[in-house]
């Protein structure tokens, strides 16, 4: 099913609604301008696609957060701002979070944890027991679990977006992307998430090492 604009603007009117406690003002604007962010043209993987993908994930994920709204918020900010050639694109996300969900009538506490969720994706390790953190890093983390040619058309166009950078660089940098998430115990914390993806994720991220330093 394609996901259109109009869908996405419903679920992000359904979110805020969930959790604000004022009815002004129009939450409208605000999903366009995220949109918008979110189809920048340098983008290739960190997209409106990806974006439609991780709300889907979290609504098969729902049932292990502690908060599922404050997850789907998460969601919505984590990439919106997005440049390769930064290393603060999340806290510059949560940033964002910060200043617009206040606008929109979200309490500080609720805020706070939405940005305290963006951060956490710089990692994707959450503490053991942060049931939100788990479930949003699962989520943004599931196309690792995909086929294979799922994963390199993935793999495809995160370099996309690195074009900018020489081969070697790219490889040296990836690899060490690699490593690390290879390094973590578990990639999915949730028990949906480990059982679906976790065995396919490592076996991707594998190939796709092993391609790279051979």
């Amino acid at each position: 099913m394609t996901v259109t604009p109009e869908h996405l603007r419903a679920r992000w009117q359904q979110t805020v609604d969930q959790v604000r406690v004022t009815s002004e003002p129009d939450p409208g604007p605000y999903a366009d301008e995220l949109l918008g962010r979110w189809s920048e043209p340098h983008r290739r993987y960190h997209t409106v696609a990806h974006l439609a993908a991780v709300l889907g994930h979290l609504d098969a994920l729902a049932a292990h957060a502690d908060d599922i709204e404050n997850v789907r918020l998460a969601a919505w900010f984590h990439d919106a701002v997005y440049r390769p050639d930064r290393s603060e694109n999340e806290e510059r996300s949560a940033h964002l979070a910060e200043r617009a969900l206040p606008e929109l009538g979200v309490d500080r506490a609720r805020t706070a944890e939405v940005a305290r969720l963006v951060r956490l994706t710089v990692t994707h390790d959450p503490d053991a027991g942060d049931r939100d953190g788990e479930t949003l890093c699962d989520a943004d983390l599931a196309v690792l679990g995909g086929t294979p040619q799922e994963y390199a058309a993935y793999a495809a166009a995160v370099r996309e977006e690195y074009a900018f950078v020489p081969d070697d660089a790219f490889r040296e940098g990836r690899a060490g992307v690699l490593r690390q998430l290879l390094g973590l115990p578990r990639l999915f914390r949730t028990p949906l998430g480990h059982d679906r993806w976790e065995l396919l994720a490592r076996r991707n991220l594998a190939t796709e090492l092993d391609l790279l330093t051979r």
